[in-house]
């Protein structure tokens, strides 16, 4: 097996990598300063500030932009780790952030010529953003087929009504279109009743209620999750994705390379709380010595390194499958990237933390904004439960078949 990275990769990874020292970790601290002329809007903190623009730029002048959609999967993976190490702002910089990316797959591969005109083509040159509106407060959204918000067919138009929570960039203002997933017919087959429609942010009867907070944080990283009513929203029939009864499927084909750009990032943010922790324990003393000299210490290291590393190697070969056979064909690995990379991030993160004592909660380092991100991907895109229930069923029926 050659674990080498191509020559196009490793060009784009030491440009990449340049591209974070010189322009996105100088960002984080100006961040950190709460710089308001550069920062973020002070009437708007979702808003798309100065200080991001600026990256953006940057990085499409450098060719760091769209790697989702220029490259394989396998190409793709070391990069957007990279971009993981600052979540916040590398992702939007290269315009290989979520919501977006799997709102571009959607419109890419079920979208008509003039939904593609229209939403795709600003989306892929960085000039608007999006939200992707799935999940409900009312109903266990872990089964997307319990979601209740309407879209009812009423001549040359579609009607919605419902409300959503945790709608990932409603809150940014330049989300211009809202992807969001409802019942056209609640008396279709379980998996057939779903559709997916687009609705201009701006359209009558679209309310967005107010900012989902995560752990405490407002979650600026995706342009904010917010909860949204429509109160009879109204859009042409032409904005219905692909065909009634198609949300389900279109559901399951966003959602999978969505899970292994998310697993990516990851690997990224558990590196660099590894990184941290190293050199926090190198310089602090307790008890007479170093803390890297303590056992504890040193076997939490060397735990984090074990355990980054099976899941790089993991999702490196999900990310293969997924060039080489399909999305279905990697099922089943990317429900296990699902379940084993946020519990690995979480764990080494965690200790990164205790290692850095009261430090570790601060908002002097990034340590616990990273672990709010990686804990809430135990629950994003499919809680874990889900896709154990999931794997274990296909591992019995496999285990069935050859019997």
């Amino acid at each position: 097996m050659d674990f080498a990275f191509d020559a196009t990769t490793e060009k784009l990874r030491g440009e990449l990598l340049a591209f974070m020292d010189s322009h996105v970790y100088p960002a984080e601290r100006r961040v950190a300063e709460a710089d308001a002329a550069t920062a973020a809007s002070a009437d708007d903190p979702f808003a798309t500030s100065a200080l991001m623009r600026e990256l953006k730029a940057a990085a499409r002048e450098r060719g760091l932009w769209n790697f989702f959609r220029e490259l394989p999967n396998l190409s793709y993976a070391p990069l957007a780790e990279i971009t993981g190490r600052s979540p916040r702002l590398a992702p939007e910089a290269v315009n290989c952030s979520a919501p977006d990316t799997g709102n571009m797959e959607v419109l890419a591969q079920f979208g008509t010529p003039e939904q593609k005109e229209q939403w795709l083509r600003p989306l892929l040159d960085g000039e608007i953003r999006s939200a992707f509106c799935m999940t409900e407060p009312d109903v266990a959204s872990s089964d997307a087929t319990n979601i209740e918000t309407r879209i009812r067919r009423e001549g040359g138009d579609y009607v919605l009504d419902g409300r959503k929570w945790y709608a990932s960039g409603a809150m940014n203002p330049n989300a211009r279109i809202l992807i969001v997933m409802g019942k056209t017919d609640p008396d279709a087959p379980r998996h057939r009743q779903q559709s997916m429609i687009l609705v201009p942010r701006e359209t009558p009867g679209v309310e967005i209620v107010r900012p989902m907070h995560v752990f405490g944080y407002r979650d600026e990283w995706h342009g904010g999750h917010a909860e949204v009513r429509f109160h009879g929203a109204r859009v042409p029939a032409a904005n219905l994705i692909a065909g009634e009864g198609e949300g389900f499927a279109i559901s399951q084909a966003r959602l999978g390379p969505g899970r292994i750009h998310h697993c990516m990032r990851l690997i990224g943010m558990a590196e660099r709380g590894l990184e941290l922790m190293c050199d926090r324990v190198a310089h602090r003393v307790a008890f007479g010595r170093p803390l890297a000299e303590q056992g504890v210490i040193r076997e939490w290291i060397a735990e984090s390194r074990v355990r980054i590393e099976q899941a790089r190697l993991l999702v490196l070969k999900t990310a293969w499958l997924m060039d080489t056979v399909g999305n279905k064909g990697a099922h089943t690995e990317i429900q296990a990237i699902k379940i084993a990379v946020p519990s690995m991030t979480e764990w080494v993160l965690d200790k990164a933390i205790q290692a850095h004592g009261g430090g570790g909660v601060s908002q002097d380092f990034p340590l616990a904004e990273l672990w709010a991100g990686a804990r809430t991907l135990r629950l994003a895109d499919g809680p874990d439960e889900v896709h154990r229930r999931s794997l274990a069923k296909a591992e019995l029926r496999r285990r069935a078949a050859e019997g």
